[in-house]
């Protein structure tokens, strides 16, 4: 309920604000509305307001605003002044760009409200746990690496580390700088392009490292698991396996992974009691491979927490600031990996639909309204410029259309517009059946 509920109000918000902005304009450069309508398909319910239809559609993909047009049937002659189609190519142009703008103007409201109230906690480039058998490990990474550079771009935190790495695993090898334990430059470097490996990091978005240090203490025992039937708590310490001394949880992943099926003798420490139980880890099936799992989490190691963690509460001008750099940094980002789409060089999987969003939308609701409004404004920026991209049917290719009149000092002719828009619809159609199979594999495969 909670997912379908963040879901529904970020449609609503996003498309509303977007709408609103090509409404707004279009008044104010003197063109009729006729209606307004979020989502597709026939409205469910209409109100009118200010000569204006106010309409909520079935289908929550998006939204439109109808305008008086002489190319969508017969106008009388007291609204054809007020034609959208009638109007200089500048003032169409303004119309069709602000509704991006908005949603780029938005996504940087959201981050200053989110970055006042809430503070920004920073994380540094450092790792804290590297997953056995993962990506991660293979290239050779280890705890307490502390992230330099990527492929000899500098990294301000992991989220940057993280970005980069992602957005260079598709073109080779990524050279990742780290300064390791024993404060020794070090260069650690990523090779999966073009194997199964890359389509699997593009799916899950995991490569098996975290800021964050585990402790051999149960922090998450899931209910009807195989360790909450073996009478493990959260708060116990794990210590042995079959008489085997744990080093850290990482030994005890790798311990569990590889024991699927077998009888595990467990000892660990409750207060200050040591106490023994048996388990049979049942067996899953990971990228083909039968592994062991008991259904418990580890407990995060408060102290490297401490260290790798800063919280700051930015002033309100410093957080528009902040906000107005997150979001450049976005758009960047964005438009940096569609042309690594186009050309190639990045993998159709990272594609993401309706069904992702709703996941994401539920989990970070979930997780305390500033994680909530940081998914709105992320998804804000990238609504705004998907929009911007010179795609006939999309806010871009209205854009391209009108710029060429304006500079032609005449329209393309109609059939070349047609072809246009054949051919914008196609890519577009194409982008959303690649989305939802990645969301449906993503979510349920």
């Amino acid at each position: 309920m909670l997912t379908v509920i963040a879901f529904i109000v970020a449609i609503v918000v996003l498309v509303s604000l977007h709408e609103l902005g090509h409404l707004v304009v279009a008044r104010l450069c003197g063109v009729k509305v006729l209606r307004f309508s979020i989502g597709f398909g026939k409205p469910f319910a209409c109100i009118r307001r200010g000569g204006i239809e106010w309409c909520l559609a079935p289908i929550p993909l998006g939204g439109y605003v109808r305008m008086v047009d002489t190319r969508e049937g017969e106008v009388n002659d007291a609204d054809l002044p007020y034609a959208f189609d009638q109007q200089h190519p500048l003032k169409r142009i303004a119309i069709v760009l602000a509704g991006p703008i908005t949603n780029l103007i938005l996504a940087v409201l959201l981050y200053a409200l989110s970055f006042n109230i809430g503070g920004i906690t920073q994380i540094k480039p450092w790792i804290g746990t590297v997953e056995s058998g993962s990506i991660a490990a293979n290239a050779g990474f280890q705890p307490e690496d502390q992230i330099i550079s990527v492929n000899n771009q500098t990294v301000s935190d992991w989220m940057d580390a993280q970005t980069k790495i992602m957005m260079g695993l598709d073109n080779g090898i990524v050279r990742v700088s780290v300064i390791d334990q024993h404060q020794h430059p070090v260069v650690r470097q990523f090779d999966i392009a073009n194997t199964q490996a890359a389509d699997d990091v593009a799916k899950s978005g995991y490569l098996g490292m975290l800021p964050f240090k585990m402790i051999n203490r149960i922090g998450v025992v899931m209910p009807g698991s195989i360790a909450q039937e073996a009478g493990l708590q959260v708060g116990d310490v794990l210590l042995s396996v079959n008489g085997m001394a744990l080093s850290d949880w990482s030994h005890w992943v790798e311990l569990i992974r590889a024991k699927a099926g077998e009888k595990l003798v467990i000892q660990y420490r409750r207060a200050d009691q040591i106490l023994t139980t048996s388990l049979r880890p049942e067996s899953i099936i990971e990228h083909g491979v039968i592994i062991g799992r008991v259904g418990i989490g580890a407990m995060r190691d408060t102290q490297w927490d401490e260290k790798v963690s800063q919280h700051i509460q930015p002033n309100l001008a410093d957080s528009f600031k902040l906000a107005m750099k997150r979001t450049w940094d976005y758009i960047a980002l964005t438009v940096s990996f569609l042309g690594k789409l186009i050309t190639g060089q990045a993998s159709l999987h990272y594609l993401s639909g309706p069904l992702t969003i709703a996941d994401v939308a539920g989990k970070t609701a979930a997780m305390g309204w500033q994680s909530y409004t940081e998914f709105l404004a992320l998804v804000s920026v990238s609504l705004g410029v998907l929009n911007l991209l010179p795609i006939p049917v999309l806010d871009g290719g209205h854009f391209l259309y009108y710029a060429i009149e304006w500079l032609r000092g005449r329209p393309l002719n109609l059939r070349t517009q047609q072809l246009g828009v054949r051919f914008g619809l196609a890519i577009m159609l194409m982008l959303m059946l690649v989305a939802f199979f990645n969301d449906i594999t993503r979510l349920f495969g």
